[in-house]
């Protein structure tokens, strides 16, 4: 027996025709760590521009180039997560960013826990409206806990919002 229906074009992707979606988005990883690992992985075969940012000349990420500066991409593509809340470079990396118009800005870690960028931007005299446009924490609420599902819940929460769906990140 043959199965028949009308073509729909979500089919494509089910049987691995359609592309990957080209949303003209840059993904930031700041901090070579093992979620920056996953989460250039996995956005580059999600239609992302990846790029790294690690300010500490000794860190790096096998088969990925580091940028030697952010400016050039921290533009209103841009999706910027910071894979590591313990550096001491948070507070001047998080304000620098926020002088430009990037589309979306995250740090990792958990909602139980004080929040260090908070009091790390405040004492570089970043205003509270600047403050509340990092997220934290980042990604679908989906209890990840390893690097690979910590990317992925980031990475769902940033495509759901690409394709206008409520995914978000409310928690």
């Amino acid at each position: 027996m043959t199965h028949t229906h009308d073509e729909d074009p979500a089919c494509e992707v089910a049987h691995s025709a359609a592309p990957a979606a080209e949303g003209g988005r840059t993904l930031v990883a700041v901090f070579a760590s093992p979620v920056a690992d996953h989460l250039l992985r996995f956005g580059a075969e999600l239609g992302f521009r990846t790029v790294l940012y690690e300010p500490d000349p000794g860190r790096h990420l096998a088969g990925f180039l580091r940028v030697p500066r952010l400016d050039d991409h921290l533009d209103g593509t841009a999706d910027v997560v910071l894979t590591d809340h313990h550096r001491d470079e948070i507070g001047p990396i998080l304000r620098d960013v926020l002088k430009f118009p990037v589309r979306w800005v995250g740090i990792m870690g958990s909602a139980r826990h004080t929040a260090p960028h908070v009091s790390a931007l405040a004492e570089l005299g970043v205003p509270q409206e600047e403050v509340a446009r990092v997220h934290r924490p980042i990604g679908l609420n989906i209890g990840s806990r390893t690097p690979a599902e910590i990317a992925i819940a980031t990475l769902a929460g940033l495509i759901a919002d690409r394709n206008g769906r409520p995914g978000g990140f409310i928690f």
